[in-house]
């Protein structure tokens, strides 16, 4: 211990990590898709998931590990590299889920994923369609009788949101616009549909991204919120609380989510039987952006 001190020997621990069985580290994967321009870990879903998922991961006296992959194939490389005890993945596909259930041993739980065949799968998604179906219902009980659904893509998470939607708010009266991915884009595309938007006086958006960009670009146009057109979102990020008007929004459990995914790693890796697909409850926040 002497001669420990005098070197100023500090222990590896990653070292000591991965020599163990257990490496007691759990990596987290998010896809670092087109969409987030470069600020992935940025995106207000996906900062307030690893908050989450880091507390709960620390309470099980393990490592959170980050990781930003843009495929399958490099979460193995990396899961193997550092013997991970178990992986959560955000943001990926079914072929993905497929391809690591087939390649791998490691252990892991999905985010909002789409699992065909979910053996040796843990998809943890929310009922997207009834927060579609409650902010729908939700602005045709307060009058309006035009709406218009913002997504960048209508499959998935993002077509389940804006069905239950369509179905809450009224069959044939929400319209339907596929926006750019890239914000100048995408404005560009606001502005080339302006008269579509001004035939509506409220706009559901999949993401609280989308509906604070969409606010956004409201100003710009000097379209008062929510006097002239009412705006919600979904997730209820902190973002909703950090703009003005505060959002109206679908509230997603970040805190239970993250919880049962440690809970269900830890079932998967200790071998026993547990529920492949689990479905969370959500709810409609009201706020300023909705309501005059």
């Amino acid at each position: 211990m002497a001669l420990l001190e005098e070197k100023q020997y500090i222990p590896s621990m990653a070292g000591i990590l991965l020599a163990r069985n257990s490496s007691r580290i759990i990596g987290v994967f998010v896809n670092d898709h087109e969409k987030y321009e470069g600020h992935t870990l940025d995106d207000f879903f996906i900062s307030s998931s690893l908050n989450y998922l880091s507390t709960e991961i620390e309470a099980n006296g393990q490592f959170m590990m980050v990781k930003k992959a843009k495929s399958a194939e490099e979460i193995i490389q990396f899961a193997s590299m550092w013997n991970l005890d178990g992986i959560v993945v955000i943001g990926f596909c079914d072929q993905d889920y497929v391809y690591l259930r087939n390649h791998m041993r490691i252990p892991f739980v999905v985010y909002d994923g789409y699992c065909k065949n979910p053996e040796r799968i843990v998809n943890i998604t929310i009922d997207n369609y009834d927060g579609g179906h409650q902010a729908g219902c939700y602005l045709r009980e307060n009058g309006h009788e035009r709406a218009l659904c913002i997504a960048d893509n209508d499959i998935c998470v993002d077509m389940e949101r804006v069905q239950g939607f369509q179905t809450g708010f009224a069959p044939g009266f929400a319209d339907y616009l596929l926006v750019p991915m890239h914000r100048q884009q995408r404005w560009q595309f606001y502005r080339e549909h302006l008269n579509r938007i001004l035939n509506t006086t409220a706009v559901f958006a999949v993401s609280d991204y989308y509906a604070v960009d969409f606010i956004g670009f409201l100003n710009e146009q000097g379209i008062r919120v929510p006097e002239e057109i009412a705006v919600v979102g979904f997730d209820d990020t902190p973002l909703c609380q950090m703009v003005s008007p505060s959002l109206t929004t679908v509230r997603q459990d970040g805190a239970l989510r993250a919880r049962i995914a440690i809970e269900k790693l830890r079932e998967l890796k200790e071998g026993r039987q547990t529920e492949t697909q689990i479905r969370l409850p959500v709810q409609l926040v009201v706020r300023r952006s909705s309501r005059t």
